[in-house]
């Protein structure tokens, strides 16, 4: 049976988790071997774990792990990178040919290690087996509302809640004692990231404008944006696409005063926002843009991180199903070819 690493996190303020201790223990009762390492940051307590079943090591040891386990982890690889020798389980933001792809998969092909891609592991219709969608979109939308209620100001940095309901409250105090009442539009509004975002404006009562395939179709720009407060992009984008917005559409007229880039991809070729080259924290949650009118944008690439616990526990129950597949499933013979081909390109 196979043997999962569950690496710790690197990337600071992360404290999500690919795989949950009720997860754990579920592969550990299926004949699964899981070894966690010690880690401080992450929201379930490693007696959690312990108390599992699960075999608890030293932080960051899975460059020393049997050769044969699966390293499972969400964030990019901490470097400088040792060997990759091992089957990797992460979101490595390389196949869209994001900066330093190149280096990474040939680093892995040549090591003889395997990226098993979470982004790419999908099911028999082609839809992603897990995604962190739904509360990254509950989170950028949050975001969205604090920020353009602290304009002209800059946003504070941002930590993590206990669940939504306190970032909620948080939020209708907020908008409570303002007289704002912001107006939102939301790209990609039918899919994951989008319905997080649109929960979160309907619990809010936040009017908002929903567009997905039939009000894109033309392909953009798209000056209607300019009409609202806060722009929210939930659009998964796996090939080239005419830009949302250009430097010249901000230069006109407009209310919009605060940009979400929920999908946060500013070094693919496919980035349809090609107006910032640079991704944000939770520490500078915001970059101004421009001061006249003001424009603020977030590009923060692990939102969920603001709920920690329900989006872990959510994205661990929804990769279970396939991890427990492990070694031979169609999930994974897709993400081997996957890897080969991708790898293959990096070569050329």
């Amino acid at each position: 049976m196979p043997h999962l690493w569950l690496r710790a996190e690197s990337k600071p303020s992360e404290r999500r988790v690919a795989l949950a201790p009720a997860a754990a223990r579920e592969l550990i009762a299926a004949g699964f071997s899981v070894s966690v390492e010690e880690c401080g940051n992450r929201v379930f307590d490693t007696r959690q774990y312990r108390a599992a079943g699960c075999r608890i090591v030293p932080y960051a040891s899975w460059p020393d792990a049997p050769p044969d386990c699966y390293v499972l982890g969400l964030k990019e690889l901490p470097g400088p990178l040792p060997a990759l020798r091992h089957r990797h389980i992460y979101f490595a933001h390389a196949y869209k040919q994001q900066e330093g792809w190149k280096a990474l998969l040939r680093r892995f092909a040549g090591d003889g290690g395997r990226l098993l891609d979470l982004e790419y592991l999908l099911d028999d219709n082609g839809r992603r087996i897990a995604a962190f969608g739904y509360w990254a979109g509950f989170a950028g939308a949050a975001l969205g509302v604090m920020a353009r209620l602290a304009q002209p100001g800059m946003l504070d940095p941002a930590g993590s809640y206990g669940n939504k309901d306190q970032l909620l409250a948080q939020l209708s105090d907020l908008l409570e004692s303002s007289s704002l009442r912001p107006r939102i539009i939301i790209i990609g509004a039918k899919g994951r990231c989008g319905s997080g975002a649109a929960e979160l404006c309907r619990e809010l009562g936040i009017e908002t404008t929903l567009w997905d395939l039939e009000e894109t179709a033309q392909g953009g720009p798209f000056p209607e944006i300019l009409e609202h407060d806060i722009f929210l992009n939930c659009v998964f984008v796996r090939s080239a696409t005419p830009p949302f917005l250009t430097r010249e559409v901000l230069a006109e007229s407009r209310r919009l005063s605060v940009i979400v880039d929920v999908s946060c991809d500013p070094f693919a070729d496919y980035n349809p926002l090609p107006i910032y080259d640079q991704c944000t924290t939770f520490s500078r949650p915001a970059l101004r843009l421009m001061d006249e009118p003001v424009l603020d944008l977030i590009a923060i690439d692990h939102l969920p991180s603001m709920l920690p616990e329900e989006s872990s526990e959510d994205f661990s129950s929804q990769l279970l199903g396939a991890l427990m597949e492990l070694p031979d499933g169609r999930v994974w013979q897709r993400a081997l070819e996957l890897f080969a081909e991708k790898a293959a390109a990096a070569n050329k």
